[in-house]
């Protein structure tokens, strides 16, 4: 799960800064680049118009990235790490409970359903870049089946016995939801999501019973 509505700059609060208390160029970038890449895709973003917005100049954004597509993989690095962060709070929140674990989890991926319009950037970066030997695909496949085998996990430590069916329908479920979302709105079938995920999970749980 990723969301992107933080503004540039604002999204990291460890992010190194300047002597001025604001981000370094570095780090407006990716950040800029994030948000605009999320927000209008990667082909239409030029390098230009992230350097402008970043405060910053094409000079000093090639000096930090050799290549605007070294650039998408920076962000979609940025948008991995926010969700493994995601990931570790729930898992700290409900500790020796992979129950409830996976209940909060469904909600977490329904609030990114519901207030993100954009949908996932690393399923639009699948998506969009079509190249076989784009390096941003191969960072997606990482961090998709990480994704997947973490969920796996917690859907075994749950007690489910079929745990990689539930895994998969669940990461299905919010992959479809996700685009729904896109194309039909937040009044569509993605706003059923809570209430099929947690059919599911009684679904497959009930088969232990």
């Amino acid at each position: 799960m990723d969301r992107a509505t933080s503004k540039p700059g604002d999204r990291s609060p460890t992010s190194a800064c300047c002597s001025d208390g604001k981000p370094k160029p570095r780090d407006r970038i990716v950040a800029t680049a994030r948000d605009m890449f999320h927000q209008h895709g990667f082909r239409p973003v030029g390098v230009e118009a992230i350097a402008e917005a970043a405060g910053t100049n094409k000079m000093t954004l090639y000096r930090h990235f050799g290549s605007k597509d070294e650039l998408i993989v920076e962000c979609l690095k940025s948008v991995a790490a926010e969700a493994e962060a995601q990931w570790r709070v729930l898992e700290a929140r409900h500790a020796g409970n992979p129950r409830a674990h996976l209940v909060a989890w469904v909600r977490e991926a329904a609030d990114c359903v519901l207030a993100d319009g954009r949908g996932c950037s690393l399923a639009n970066a699948a998506v969009e870049l079509t190249e076989a030997h784009h390096p941003a695909r191969r960072l997606v496949e990482l961090c998709k089946s990480a994704y997947r085998d973490r969920m796996v996990g917690l859907c075994r430590s749950a007690g489910i016995a079929q745990a990689e069916n539930l895994a998969d329908a669940l990461s299905l479920l919010l992959e479809g939801a996700r685009v729904s979302r896109q194309s039909v709105g937040a009044e569509g079938p993605s706003a059923k999501f809570v209430r099929t995920a947690e059919a599911m999970i009684a679904a497959f749980a009930s088969e232990e019973a």
